[in-house]
């Protein structure tokens, strides 16, 4: 029986393993695009291979979800990790966009192991009570990552070249690797006598979640991947570096001072807030003109994507059994999936085919599916409840 003390420090080393192994893949991001284009690719190929890791991660993402719940998180996890630092390898010795494919696709795969065994490995050291304020401090720490990882790659292609970042990425994914090897419960699956197996692929319940962060996702990552771009098509004399750090600062703020509340208000309320302040992120990216309007436009993508990201999350959880819950997880991170794939890959057709001007405006068509999508899972909730 693992005390008390031990759970605290295992949950501890899950949250440092999680933001390292977070780190590696969001470093290269905001910079592949526009490698893949040193390399000789056109917009729509910069976009393909943008999302593609995602893509992959949402083709492995369902046999993940059958597995999660019967393999040992550790496992798996450590498996993720080792493909998050091959692909890593990949980009350094990459001479074509077609090795940076193969590596973004290694890459989604690891991508998939981890996101969802270890989150997943979280909750199951959470007691119940405590999913949605332990979950939105493990969401705080991937989304931390996310937006401080895309900074330092960018700083350090503006300022340095492609293959320190790419190294960079290898290194904080080996710490990731080393910390796990700590961590005393390896959370073994729990052994059941029910001899009827049923395939389960998605979880129903938590398909409206999954959509709902889809929708936000994709301008989101569409912003990760082409900002840099955007600006420099623009020729905005604006610090793209700041853009990170300033929604990692304003989403830890938001997310410490909402902690208390995430086991208390209802969904719907947070979504609402989210919505709104995904809509007047989308507005300052499209008529920014300087710092002070992209840091504006940080801010309420923190407010939107980051807040809503842990709460979706959380909700997902508490709809399946403690026994399913890598399934829930598997079927939430597939709407991420979704979306992060989706969001280069719609931001090279946009950047391709469209006025510059009409770039984020056309993003505005996520905000009116993910609220078709609430009244969705509130639809499912009552059926759950009834």
């Amino acid at each position: 029986m693992i005390n008390s003390h031990s759970r605290h420090r295992d949950i501890i080393l899950i949250l440092i393993a999680s933001f390292f192994y977070m780190t590696s893949p969001m470093l290269i991001t905001p910079i592949i695009a526009g490698f893949s284009e040193t390399l000789g690719a056109n917009g729509t190929t910069m976009g393909l291979i943008g999302g593609i890791m995602n893509i992959c991660s949402l083709v492995s993402r369902p046999i993940i979800g059958i597995y999660a719940d019967k393999i040992s998180k550790y496992k798996l996890s450590f498996w993720g990790i080792i493909f998050i630092i091959i692909s890593c390898l990949g980009y350094i010795l990459a001479t074509n966009s077609f090795i940076i494919a193969i590596a973004r696709i290694i890459n989604g795969l690891g991508f998939a192991l981890c996101s969802t065994c270890m989150s997943t490995w979280m909750s199951d050291l959470l007691p119940q009570e405590k999913i949605g304020s332990g979950m939105g401090i493990y969401g705080t720490m991937n989304a931390l990552s996310m937006a401080i990882a895309p900074a330092i790659g960018v700083y350090i292609y503006q300022n340095f070249n492609y293959t320190i970042a790419f190294s960079l990425a290898l290194f904080t994914a080996i710490i990731s690797i080393i910390i796990i090897q700590f961590v005393k419960d390896k959370d073994e699956p729990i052994i059941t006598t029910n001899t009827n197996f049923k395939l389960e692929i998605i979880d129903k319940n938590v398909v409206p979640i999954a959509f709902i962060m889809m929708m936000f996702a994709i301008p989101y990552c569409a912003t990760q991947s082409f900002l840099v771009t955007y600006v420099e098509a623009k020729q905005l004399n604006i610090h793209i570096s700041l853009f990170f750090p300033a929604y990692a600062i304003a989403l830890l703020i938001l997310r410490l001072s909402l902690k208390s509340l995430f086991d208390k208000l209802p969904f719907g309320i947070f979504f609402t807030s989210s919505i709104i302040c995904a809509s007047l992120s989308i507005y300052f990216l499209h008529t920014m003109q300087n710092n002070f309007d992209m840091l504006i436009a940080a801010i309420f993508m923190a407010g939107g994507t980051g807040i809503i990201n842990s709460v979706c999350q959380s909700t997902a959880l508490l709809l399946a059994p403690k026994n399913k819950r890598g399934l829930a997880n598997s079927t939430f991170y597939i709407g991420i999936d979704l979306g992060m794939a989706l969001g280069p890959i719609i931001a090279g057709i946009f950047y391709e085919h469209f006025s510059l001007y009409l770039f984020y405006p056309l993003f505005f068509f996520t905000i009116p599916l993910a609220i078709i999508g609430f009244f969705f899972y509130h639809q499912k909730v009552k059926n759950i409840i009834n």
